[in-house]
């Protein structure tokens, strides 16, 4: 990522810590497992298990699965629990089978896949965790893989919060025939893929031997909080800025050391330590080019805050 620089900045070992050098206690209290989600539990249901087995404070996932749909489900672990919205947001890829009630021309499937792609009216299922209104998601992409007469093999990306199953539906009704999601696996969910997903037994069997003297395994399985930001925009501060953001204050300008080239106004980003700690999240006031050039002025405004207050030491006189 191609970063400006604003301001000189002086980076303190005293405070703070890169995510690297975090320990495995660490980790469980502000990380991120990611899970292979078998058929049967529910989203909730392994975000508890994952939670007991590591002796995590609490745990919550990144986009329900529903117990009959396999794949990759984020889990966040302690604070990191609060960055699972952003993964609910993020787009998601899933594979699929559609199974048509009538026969279906193949020109026609085509064309009416086809329609289905860009941006789409979504009414949720009646089984769903959201009120049942309608409105917008958008397919990003909607691949015929393979068929075998009625059975349709799909590959769809698409705006977090679509309902492959609606879709499904929605489908068949366009056709004329109706259609129902025979099964579905997620193979995305914001920067997850399947080759970063476990199974509860492999997690099982990390804590296993981490609780034996052999940390190793489960290393490699948690991550920290900040890779869910990892393909976002960013601006990173002088370590002097720090507390003042923990403490909810907006970033303002000299605060400022460095910033992603490719900045728009309005744009989300991550507000970062020169350690590539997450501070916060914010919406950006200005351009790159405003941000860089001007002196004065708040240049993020803060959405939400993740690291402790305590972390950095404040740069502020208190007042007697």
């Amino acid at each position: 990522m191609l970063m400006l620089r604003k301001s000189k900045m002086t980076i303190d070992s005293r405070y703070g810590k890169s995510p690297e050098e975090r320990s495995i206690e660490e980790l469980i209290t502000n990380g991120i497992v990611i899970i292979d989600k078998p058929m049967g539990p529910s989203s909730h249901q392994i975000a508890a298990w994952v939670r007991d087995m590591l002796g995590a404070e609490k745990a919550g996932h990144g986009g329900t699965l529903d117990p009959r749909t396999t794949g990759v489900l984020p889990i966040g672990l302690g604070n990191a629990v609060r960055a699972m919205d952003y993964i609910h947001e993020a787009g998601k890829r899933y594979v699929g089978i559609m199974k048509l009630h009538a026969d279906v021309r193949e020109e026609d499937l085509k064309r009416i896949v086809k329609d289905f792609t860009g941006e789409i009216f979504q009414t949720p299922p009646v089984r769903s965790a959201v009120k049942r209104r309608m409105r917008t998601r958008r397919i990003f992409s909607l691949d015929i893989m393979e068929r075998d007469r009625r059975n349709v093999l799909f590959d769809v990306k698409c705006e977090g919060g679509t309902y492959i199953r609606s879709l499904c539906v929605d489908i068949g009704d366009a056709l004329g025939a109706g259609a129902h999601l025979q099964e579905l696996r997620r193979t995305q969910a914001g920067p997850f893929s399947e080759k970063d997903s476990i199974s509860l037994h492999t997690l099982r069997d990390a804590v296993e031997y981490w609780h034996e003297a052999n940390p190793r395994e489960i290393r490699k399985i948690l991550s920290p909080v900040e890779i869910v930001f990892s393909g976002w925009k960013r601006v990173i501060v002088k370590d002097s800025a720090v507390a003042a953001i923990c403490h909810g204050a907006s970033l303002a300008l000299p605060g400022i050391a460095e910033l992603s080239k490719n900045i728009n106004q309005g744009d989300k980003v991550a507000i970062m330590t020169g350690k590539d700690e997450i501070i916060a999240t914010g919406i950006a006031s200005m351009s790159s080019a405003e941000l860089i050039e001007k002196k004065d002025g708040i240049g993020v405004v803060l959405e939400r805050v993740f690291m402790a207050p305590s972390t950095y030491p404040k740069s502020w006189a208190s007042k007697t």
